[in-house]
């Protein structure tokens, strides 16, 4: 191989080198379905709320063991006294023999008319209400998401205004100072273009703040860092409100997680309450016992055995059940109005978000019409004053309308698209 060839071959190969070291610094699409993917994985508040609605899940098991019958093994060794017997602290006086002895206890609750039942319906019913709370903590979540996602792209459209301002009026100062040197602008004419572009790098300075800031609200909505050279990527618009905001207050009392979680927790209030009140009903047990007796006293046979029927009716104890049964209809009646209070602040959210958008996709239209505007405008005054006929302050006015106008219509694309989804949210369709 000649030198030409290995020049060309070298030549290639730093092209290529170039191009995947390139390739790999290049910033990665990160669309707003990936960080919300990213934020369900990783958001700590998300995973606390499932972990609390899988404990809760594991009550309606406990109360239900009562349900089935209770075994024990005894192990029992005694050493007493000849003829001791228990002479203080109880009505009997039973004889204490020594003895070794091993055996098995077993009681099964036969009735205690509703009482276990009730607990268990309010516990099931309560564990239900932290599975809804769970929804609405993961719509919370992705609402918290997309409101970043969408800040961090406004910021960024407005940092884009503002080196586009600071650009034009770098320039606009370098003609205006060329004139001057030639006599042909006042020193007033340069000190006007300088403070615009004073003005401008303010809000440059304002605008790569605004931008840093945002991307870590979006860090903190995920859960994590974004990945490195994430490109954030604008979205389609969302659809126009529609008119009437009636169907939407209804669509949300249907759907949103918050309201279906009181409505199972009234459910339980209600459950439990009954559950207390059933505390003056009997209770039936059946227990057994037997074991072996290898050594111990002659009086005391080498095994036993004995089975019975149990029957516990509460009669006195101070008030304690009626305290409870009314505490639990309290509550009941409590949660009953929060439910209530609840139902009238989504209308009224729903009603305020709804009134947002309509007016967010109003201003956008609007915005796109003022900066048609002030476009014109700024063509209109640098015309006149290249020509003469207007005077600094005139382009002044203009590049501060002009850029005020690129921020706002910047902004209101992002705005419409908050907007939006925050009525999403309310109306229960962010799952």
């Amino acid at each position: 191989m000649n030198k030409s060839s290995l020049g060309v071959a070298a030549l290639a190969l730093l092209g290529t080198v170039g191009a995947a070291a390139a390739g790999a610094q290049a910033p990665q699409p990160f669309t707003l379905a990936q960080a919300q993917a990213l934020a369900l994985q990783h958001r700590p508040r998300l995973q606390a709320a499932v972990a609390t609605a899988q404990a809760a899940a594991q009550n309606p098991r406990a109360l239900r063991s009562v349900y089935f019958p209770q075994l024990s093994g005894d192990l029992t060794g005694v050493g007493a006294e000849t003829n001791s017997r228990i002479a203080a602290g109880g009505l009997n006086n039973p004889v204490i023999y020594s003895r070794y002895a091993n055996g098995l206890s077993l009681s099964q609750l036969v009735t205690d008319f509703g009482h276990t039942a009730n607990l268990v319906k309010s516990s099931r019913l309560d564990a239900q209400a932290r599975q809804q709370d769970t929804l609405a903590t993961r719509a919370q979540v992705l609402l918290q998401v997309d409101q970043s996602y969408y800040g961090a792209l406004q910021a960024q459209a407005v940092l884009r205004v503002a080196q586009q301002a600071v650009q034009e009026r770098q320039l606009i100062a370098h003609q205006v100072g060329v004139l001057e040197k030639n006599k042909l602008r006042s020193t007033l004419d340069v000190s006007f273009a300088q403070v615009n572009l004073a003005q401008a790098q303010l809000l440059l300075s304002q605008a790569r703040a605004e931008v840093k800031s945002s991307f870590a609200d979006l860090a903190l909505a995920l859960g994590t860092a974004l990945p490195p050279g994430a490109r954030l990527q604008d979205g389609p618009l969302p659809a126009t409100p529609p008119a009437d905001v009636t169907p939407l207050v209804a669509e949300a009392l249907r759907h949103r997680p918050e309201l279906a979680s009181a409505g199972l927790e009234l459910s339980s209030a209600q459950a439990y309450a009954q559950a207390e009140r059933d505390l003056w009903r009997p209770t039936v047990s059946a227990v057994a016992s037997a074991g072996l007796t290898p050594t111990g006293a002659q009086q005391l046979p080498d095994r036993y055995a004995a089975a019975g029927i149990n029957l516990s009716l509460p009669l006195f104890n101070g008030g304690l059940f009626a305290a409870r049964r009314i505490q639990a209809n309290y509550q009941a009646d409590a949660t009953q109005r929060q439910m209530q209070e609840l139902e009238n602040q989504i209308t009224h959210d729903v009603q305020v978000a709804w009134l947002k958008a309509q007016t967010a996709q109003e201003q956008l239209g609007l915005t796109q019409e003022l900066e048609r505007q002030a476009t014109l405008a700024m063509h209109l005054a640098q015309s006149r004053y290249r020509l003469g006929l207007g005077s600094i302050v005139e382009l002044s006015q203009a590049q501060l309308n002009q850029t005020q106008a690129d921020i706002a219509q910047a902004q209101a694309k992002y705005q419409f698209q908050m907007a939006s989804d925050d009525l999403d949210f309310q109306l229960g369709r962010i799952r």
